[in-house]
């Protein structure tokens, strides 16, 4: 039978007894209707994870007995930063989950000249937290634990000229090179994808100026929902955890 696994921002320990976070103890309780005894799988994000038994649940929340500490780790040896025109609604909730599967490091959200979602700064600020919990029962489905980084939304040009990687790649369908002519090797990349309606002619050379390199996919256009994960993929296989 499967293991139930559940992220918990808590100092966990082997031998020690814990009331679980309110999300967590809504979801075991109410939503899986676990009952005493039941086995679970916990983890803090900061690496490995726990066994643990859920001992008891009531009004105050679920309690669980932490067991041993199984020290493996799920990520790719390609630490991968996702740069994401904002795409709207169930989109992005899809790009955020698959994402975290594919075992990108960092999403970074971005506005884009063309993007078509539109919020204010309170309602950005709420999307962000949701894509943030999409990414966490991501991690909880597929294994990992290590919670990727999910940024606030970020204008392209800011994104872009952050940090230093080994290779930088924007997707542009008529991009000359294809991304198996340029990702084999490294072991930081950084990979710019833009919205529905693409990265507009002043975006694509912005992105270039700051080191990028444009590749294609293949011959079609795909969306910006496919194209993401396609690449993630691609390197992955090229020079990730599926290339060892």
């Amino acid at each position: 039978m499967r293991t139930t696994r559940i992220y918990v921002e808590l100092e966990l320990a082997a031998g020690a007894d814990v009331l679980l976070p309110a999300a967590a103890s809504t979801h075991l309780l109410r939503v899986l209707r676990l009952r005493p005894g039941a086995a679970l799988t916990l983890f803090n994000g900061l690496g490995g994870e726990y066994a643990a038994e859920l001992t008891g649940g009531g009004r105050s929340g679920a309690r669980a007995l932490i067991g041993a500490l199984t020290e493996v780790e799920r990520e790719s040896p390609l630490q991968i930063t996702l740069l994401q025109g904002v795409a709207r609604g169930e989109r992005m909730d899809f790009i955020v989950q698959k994402a975290t599967e594919l075992g990108v490091q960092r999403i970074v959200p971005l506005s884009c000249e063309f993007s078509v979602v539109r919020l204010d700064a309170a309602a950005l600020r709420r999307r962000v937290e949701h894509w943030r919990g999409v990414a966490i029962a991501a991690c909880e489905q597929s294994g990992r634990n290590r919670l990727p980084q999910v940024d606030s939304v970020t204008p392209l040009e800011a994104a872009c000229a952050d940090g230093k990687h080994e290779l930088k790649l924007v997707l542009v369908p008529q991009a000359p090179a294809t991304l198996s002519m340029l990702s084999k090797g490294p072991q930081r990349v950084v990979l710019l994808v833009g919205p529905e309606g693409g990265l507009s002619g002043r975006e694509q050379l912005l992105a270039q100026r700051h080191g990028f390199q444009a590749c294609r996919l293949g011959p079609r256009i795909l969306r910006t929902e496919t194209a993401p994960l396609a690449a993630l993929a691609a390197l992955q296989a090229l020079a990730g955890d599926l290339a060892t």
